[in-house]
């Protein structure tokens, strides 16, 4: 059989400028789950190719005339893509479609009517049944894997869209549950393979040519000795790459061995999730970390000279927009390299959606929605700001992270490459802004737009006049931020083209 696997985007992340926004950001890498299942399926005989509509576009006349099975991984914010892509293949192919990932798995009735069949939860030890068709439940409960040593590196022969970093899960699931996480759901309890493994998994990946690796584990140091006994082998084996990436916690700057050993074996860029300075906000969405962990945190990543990825939570109802502020403040003053502001986002499955819904704050009202569900969108009602007031907050934070000022800052501390990328985000961080403003005003039937006119349900009439004073006296400013900023790539080619027409 021709099996495809295909990983969708929504219709944003397929634009080029976004594609590009996304290479400056990071290296490109591709999910690792529909890769391992790819490669059993390869195994056992059959052709199988798979594709990120992330990372590049391809053929579909020709996948829609091959393809008997198609496999479509779905996160919240691509479902509607997944669902888009299903009735196509359902219309002019003739492909079996199977649907699958974290948003299948907490929604599988919607999920199942696009599809034939939706797998939930982890998938390595029914995909072939479910392919060869010994399984035909409409809705397939998989077992989750016990032993992660039993299951096959992720085949990047059969990836057929172009990434540049490799990416490794030694665990699954985190100690950790956050209120917000859908991943500790989807891969509980929390497992963790042998360091053999993983060293193994790391020199397939040398001789393939990779010279940047991921760690994709929802907290590599979760595990603090068997971390260092990590680095330790990639230390030894000079097992090291170029820039590698991992996921942590504060608790990590308690352990100084552990920061050394990190830092020797080129763990050198890591995302850790600040969320907040608000301690009470902090232990709302159950983070178990202090304000000072988190201060300790980002003196021992600067200490170390492992650069720092911020992320923090816009939203939370017990945060300001003055708290926002203050984190992203932080955040600059640890010198991060990067900043990630993540509008909180009510994931389906998770209680803070749970919670959300039964208090008629959330704002989707159809399928299509879910494309928003990004972190990048307010999706209900918060309790400190409007929702469109939240939209606008998560431009301010970018806008405030990455100034001219802090990309000169990234230039003399750790060389012109990262000032470079730093200040290069700043300009997308305020086209995003322009855009979407742009959209709020423009297009009232969009989601932007919703937001920009949705009353505040926790606001009295006081609030909402002043909400909309504020938002139409804006207008004038925004306007013409908005024009310059859009109308500044043209300028500079125009301006470009004078020059090398003389």
């Amino acid at each position: 059989m021709f099996v495809t696997f295909i990983t969708p985007a929504a219709w944003l992340r397929r634009l080029k400028v976004y594609q590009y926004g996304a290479q400056v950001y990071g290296t490109p890498d591709s999910i690792t789950g529909p890769l391992i299942l790819a490669g059993i399926v390869k195994r056992a005989g059959h052709h199988v190719e798979a594709y990120e509509e992330l990372n590049g576009s391809f053929d579909y006349d020709r996948l829609l005339e091959k393809t008997d099975v198609l496999c479509l991984y779905t996160m919240t914010s691509n479902a509607p893509r997944a669902y888009e892509l299903a009735d196509l293949f359902h219309e002019k192919g003739h492909a079996r479609v199977l649907i699958g990932g974290m948003h299948a798995s907490a929604v599988p009735e919607e999920a199942l009517a696009h599809a034939d069949q939706v797998m939930v939860g982890e998938g390595e030890n029914t995909i072939l049944d479910v392919v060869e068709g010994r399984l035909t439940d409409p809705i397939v409960k998989c077992r989750p894997v016990c032993d992660l040593d039993s299951v096959p590196w992720p085949d990047y022969s059969v990836l057929k869209t172009p990434v540049k970093a490799a990416n490794i899960m030694t665990s699954r699931g985190c100690p950790y549950r956050c209120s917000f996480c859908t991943t500790s759901r989807m891969f509980a309890p929390y497992r963790r393979r042998s360091v053999d493994s993983v060293i193994a998994e790391i020199k397939h990946y040398h001789r393939m040519g990779f010279e940047y690796m991921n760690f994709e584990d929802d907290n590599f140091t979760a595990d603090k000795e068997r971390a260092k006994e990590i680095c330790r082998r990639i230390i030894d084996e000079n097992l090291q790459f170029k820039e590698t990436f991992f996921f942590g916690r504060t608790d990590m700057a308690n352990d100084p061995e552990l920061l050394d050993l990190l830092a020797k074996a080129h763990l050198n860029w890591v995302l850790i999730g600040i969320e907040s300075l608000n301690q009470e906000s902090l232990d709302t969405i159950d983070k178990h970390q202090s304000v000072e962990d988190i201060r300790r945190a980002g003196e021992a990543c600067r200490e170390h000279g492992i650069q720092l990825i911020a992320s923090i939570v816009l939203g939370i109802d017990t945060d300001t927009h003055e708290d926002i502020m203050r984190a992203v403040q932080f955040a600059k003053d640890i010198d991060a390299s990067k900043l990630q502001p993540a509008v909180l986002t009510p994931f389906p499955g998770t209680p803070v959606y749970e919670q959300y819904e039964r208090e008629g704050r959330m704002l989707n009202e159809k399928e299509e929605d879910w494309e928003v569900f990004d972190m990048m969108n307010a999706t209900f009602q918060p309790k400190h700001m409007s929702p469109w007031d939240l939209e606008m907050t998560f431009f301010d934070a970018a806008n405030k992270f990455y100034d001219r000022k802090s990309a000169f800052r990234m230039g003399k501390l750790f060389g012109w490459r990262f000032g470079v990328t730093r200040y290069v985000l700043g300009i997308l961080a305020r086209l995003g802004r322009a855009a979407t403003w742009e959209a709020g005003v423009l297009a009232p039937s969009s989601w932007y737009g919703k937001l920009r006119n949705a009353k505040w349900m926790f606001g009295d009439e006081k609030d909402e006049r002043k909400r909309q004073r504020q938002v139409l006296g804006d207008d004038w400013m925004r306007a013409f931020q908005a024009t310059v900023a859009l109308m500044l790539p043209v300028l500079v080619a125009v301006g470009a083209h004078g020059r090398n027409s003389k």
